[in-house]
């Protein structure tokens, strides 16, 4: 295993093109090399078999999810940059052996060393550092999979290991529809907090069949409290269109096609049934969770996929009625975790102290914000909520920005690149 230096080679081509865009905002621009150089050098490492391993920053294991977020701004140098592409292949693959391994697990170790939660009362394996299954775990590789093909051309990475893979997440989604009846997952941790293991000595809160697909952990990985987390399921309708175009245009696999669209077609019927409240002042909303049994969880977390995300996953437009009644409301303080301070306001998250704000957050509202006024506001709060580091961090105190959590954690820091990407007019292709 070995990094890489210290930036990919494309990276001074590609800030000259941001540079004019950003005239008298030097900030911006440092903050972003900073975080390309710091994600780049010290997250990515090339694996002797060719595959590339991304730990978060502080912590030495790889999420499938935040793997996929922080390497997602390079697809946008991958095109023309060939090292970029062979790492973003090299991740995907590794992906997908992991997935192979146990598609519930959403954390795996770069090699089979028994680090982690080995104590937690589930199927533990020495290459699993965490087995909280969250149905976003397996939606990051599917779109990183395609999002490789839209913005290389590239196929190679289709082979039979994305085919098996592939398939696994299609029998555990259909499994996970009836998890009452059909699951075999359970899922318990000893002298944690609450939200850290699920209750039923590890099933989870009770849930009646909707068609929706049953998630133990949100992407906070924390416990879901109502079984259908919907931005997830939003999230797994789209990569199951993807997976579709995969199996039609590249694989030419009608079977595959044909499963991924009835799978889609199930779970969009379920959102759509059991997902949208009567708010008495924004109208219909989407819940975050439900349970089928007529109970909603009226909220929204930071991390993505999130109610806010809905435009950024592709589920929906910003101009979709119903998302722009949810966005009112997360973004104002009926939304439990909406925080307002004398130096920022945002969405927080249970998992950290109440009060603090998200950069994860506030970049999200970015990417999904119309007006470029706005989308420079937001980037400009979050350059001057980092404290003095020049690097983003998990959450920050809303009145006091120098109280943060997690120094070193590469999904915020690229989600800040991400959103200054797209101030400049570079988006990656879907």
């Amino acid at each position: 295993m070995k990094t890489l230096g210290k930036e990919p080679v494309s990276l001074g081509p590609l800030t000259e093109r941001m540079s004019a865009r950003l005239a008298g905002k030097p900030r911006l621009l440092d903050i972003f090399r900073n975080a390309i150089r710091n994600t780049w050098g010290t997250t990515f490492k090339k694996m002797a078999d060719g595959t590339t391993f991304v730990i978060t920053g502080d912590i030495p294991a790889m999420w499938l999810r935040d793997s996929a977020a922080q390497i997602r701004p390079f697809l946008a140098l991958a095109e023309e940059d060939a090292e970029t592409a062979d790492l973003i292949e090299g991740l995907v693959i590794r992906q997908l052996r992991g997935i192979l391994h146990d598609p519930y697990a959403n954390a795996f170790n770069a090699e089979a060393n028994g680090h982690g939660h080995q104590n937690d009362d589930t199927d533990m394996t020495p290459w699993i550092w965490e087995r909280k299954y969250e149905i976003d775990s397996l939606c990051y590789p599917l779109q990183l999979s395609y999002l490789l093909w839209k913005n290389t051309g590239r196929t190679s990475h289709f082979g039979k290991e994305f085919v098996m893979a592939a398939g696994a997440i299609l029998d555990l989604w259909t499994t996970e529809q009836r998890h009452e009846t059909e699951s075999s997952y359970r899922f318990q941790r000893r002298d944690c907090p609450p939200t850290d293991t699920l209750v039923r000595e590890g099933k989870g809160a009770e849930t009646a069949y909707t068609g929706m697909t049953w998630s133990g952990f949100r992407p906070s990985d924390d416990a879901c409290e109502y079984g259908y987390l919907i931005p997830s399921n939003m999230f797994a309708v789209v990569v199951l269109g993807y997976l579709q175009d995969i199996a039609r245009d590249v694989l030419h696999d009608d079977k595959l096609c044909g499963r991924a669209g009835k799978l889609a077609a199930e779970i969009d019927h379920g959102i759509q049934t059991y997902g949208i409240v009567q708010h008495p002042e924004f109208g219909p909303i989407y819940a975050y969770e439900t349970d089928g049994l007529g109970n909603h969880n009226l909220m929204d977390d930071a991390n993505v996929p999130s109610l806010l995300s809905i435009p950024y996953l592709g589920y929906r437009g910003a101009d979709d009625e119903i998302y722009r009644n949810t966005r009112r409301f997360i973004l104002s303080e009926h939304n439990p975790y909406y925080y307002r301070g004398s130096a920022a306001e945002g969405i927080g998250s249970p998992h950290t102290p109440q009060g603090y704000v998200w950069h994860i957050a506030l970049a999200m509202q970015g990417l999904t914000e119309e007006n470029p006024e706005e989308k420079g506001r937001l980037l400009q709060l979050m350059s001057e909520t980092d404290a003095g580091t020049g690097l983003m961090h998990e959450s920050f105190n809303a009145d006091d920005p120098k109280a943060y959590t997690r120094p070193w954690f590469s999904w915020a820091n690229m989600m800040f690149c991400e959103l200054l990407m797209d101030y400049c007019g570079i988006r990656v292709r879907r």
